[in-house]
């Protein structure tokens, strides 16, 4: 009996251990809880709730996928260049004022900057990881140009030894296609890092810019506007890049599908909530931009993108104001 008296303390010693361990496990169950909205905002982890031994996946409920271009494109011999940047026209860009609206990681941005010779574009991004990114992209754009320009410089010395420096800017611009040579030779006085610039934006939300813009680019974005702000957040944005568009200015609008909306309707709360009421689908914003917005015209760019990964191969539209 006095053996039996001995181990009875011991086990409700353990079983006071227990339950201070659950109680512990449900403080930290609140207190995940209740950061779950930031974790969603960010990118963050989260455990799959039907099976915590799972791998945590990543949660993006705006887009704002790390490696997105190697989803879209992949990683073959067009990794290079993004398709999109082929059908896209030099005169929207060239000597233009653009801003490119959810530009993530900040490659496309770059790419339109150095083909069609910007005279400025912006990139806005709601996740402040990408615009970090796209800044490090930047440079590591700018030290190519670097290389490229003085390679370049080194085989028109050796060349031609009486060239002047406008001559050699020119010479460098000619297979653009265009002949003014005085703003080639600007272009080519300015790197990248002139031309291009990135901001943390949440275009739905923000305040207006202090100023207008040639060319306005939102290419696959409007799916993630409306899901977690609605008919009317997409409303907002569409009348929004209306106003910061100059007077004969393009808007070029890459939409997703209606079927991609049904994929990615359970990212989050809001997005589930929202999904339920929307009423303006896709297959109405050509109706919406012209006869609700005040576009004037709209042009088909593409109707189906070759180049790129199955359900990536979108329409790409350009609206006139």
């Amino acid at each position: 009996m006095a053996e039996r008296n001995e181990k009875k303390p011991k086990r409700i010693e353990n079983t006071q251990k227990q339950q201070n361990k659950k109680q512990d496990g449900e403080v930290k169950k609140e207190e995940n809880d209740g950061n779950s909205e930031e974790m969603a905002k960010s990118g963050q982890e989260t455990q799959a709730k039907s099976n915590p031994n799972k791998k945590f996946k990543k949660v993006f409920p705006y887009g704002n996928y790390k490696s997105y271009y190697g989803y879209r494109i992949g990683k073959g011999p067009e990794r290079e260049e993004d398709p999109r940047i082929r059908v896209l026209k030099m005169e929207w860009f060239e000597g233009k004022d653009c801003l490119d609206i959810g530009c993530n990681s900040g490659v496309v941005t770059i790419q339109i900057a150095k083909k069609y010779n910007c005279k400025s574009i912006l990139g806005l991004d709601i996740d402040s990881a990408l615009i970090e990114e796209a800044f490090w992209y930047l440079r590591k754009f700018v030290k190519m140009e670097f290389a490229e320009k003085k390679n370049t410089n080194n085989t028109n010395v050796k060349a031609v030894q009486d060239v002047n420096e406008s001559e050699q800017c020119t010479t460098k611009s000619s297979n653009e296609g265009a002949d003014n040579g005085s703003s080639h030779q600007s272009s080519c006085e300015r790197n990248l890092s002139d031309i291009v610039s990135f901001r943390q934006e949440n275009f739905v939300r923000s305040r207006p810019h202090d100023k207008q813009y040639d060319t306005i680019l939102c290419l696959s974005v409007t799916k993630w506007i409306h899901l977690n702000w609605g008919d009317d957040g997409l409303i907002t944005a569409f009348a929004k890049i209306w106003r910061l568009l100059r007077p004969g200015g393009v808007f070029v609008l890459e939409p997703q599908p209606w079927s991609s909306y049904e994929r990615n309707r359970t990212v989050s709360e809001t997005t589930r909530s929202n999904f339920r009421d929307i009423k303006y689908r896709p297959d109405f914003f050509r109706e919406m931009l012209l006869d609700k917005i005040g576009f004037r015209r709209v042009e088909v760019v593409t109707s189906d993108l070759s180049g790129t990964r199955t359900g990536f191969n979108r329409p790409i539209f350009a609206y006139y104001k």
